[in-house]
């Protein structure tokens, strides 16, 4: 049994960086922000690699964004992914249903001339918007099952088994037939770093690139607002010994001695 595995990420600032806007207050300003891969979605990367290593077949990686995204689709080929596709935008935001939109005709495309995904793999929500809804739309839009949430996955003849953590303890259980979608969290497994021979390697692949452009549904925009940074105040309750009372007083305070 192979399987063939797309699995789609997304390209968001890294979670260190300080978010800054142009002087238009239209945009961020991204020459002061690193980028990575939703912590979600390194996760699905590493499942498509897993699922492949223990089944065989072939894996491909998806992004929609603009040139400098295929930083992200090199680093999961790195890790083991074996072909990325680039749906190029200029740079602009993309809501969920335009986004969905991209991915489920570049998904009917690739599928016409190679044949279908077994499995389609997402994060369960992207790192910077929080959006929820990119994987089930791509599922509704392909009229494929899908589970969302999944904290185990295991791929069989016909079907797809995904495990996810039941409200109140437990886990819930799902035997869906392929082709489906799941998307996936963190928890599922430990993303691998890319070796040296893997970067070298995914630097040599070559990307198919579909020119896409900015989005017919952009929101309308007035501007942006970072939001203000809220005050704190440390109090030093003393030093050594002498503030052993103090550190007793505070305990007291927050009801955690009587």
């Amino acid at each position: 049994m192979t399987v063939n595995v797309l699995v789609c990420v997304k390209r968001v600032p890294a979670t260190a960086g300080k978010i800054t806007l142009t002087a238009d207050e239209q945009a961020i300003d991204t020459r002061y922000l690193g980028f990575t891969v939703s912590p979600h979605e390194e996760c699905a990367v590493e499942e498509a690699v897993r699922l492949i290593e223990a089944n065989g077949g072939t894996s491909t990686v998806l992004t929609l964004g603009p040139d400098e995204a295929t930083d992200q689709l090199r680093e999961a080929m790195a890790v083991g992914i074996d072909r990325a596709i680039l749906l190029q935008t200029d740079g602009g935001e993309w809501d969920a249903t335009a986004t969905a939109a991209a991915i489920t005709d570049a998904i009917r495309a690739r599928e016409a001339a190679d044949g279908p995904f077994d499995l389609i793999l997402l994060g369960n929500e992207a790192a910077d918007t929080g959006d929820y809804q990119v994987g089930v739309r791509v599922a509704v839009a392909l009229d494929r099952p899908v589970v969302s949430g999944a904290k185990g996955l295991e791929v069989r003849d016909d079907g797809v088994v995904a495990r996810r953590e039941a409200p109140g303890g437990g886990w819930e259980v799902y035997d869906i037939p392929r082709p489906a979608v799941v998307t996936v969290k963190e928890g599922i497994n430990l993303p691998r770093y890319p070796s040296v021979p893997g970067r070298l390697r995914a630097r040599k692949k070559e990307i198919e690139t579909v020119a896409l452009g900015a989005a017919a549904t952009a929101p309308a925009r007035i501007r942006l607002r970072v939001p203000a940074e809220k005050e704190s105040a440390v109090e030093i309750l003393g030093e050594g010994p002498e503030a052993a009372p103090r550190v007793v007083e505070v305990f007291k305070r927050l009801g955690l001695l009587a």
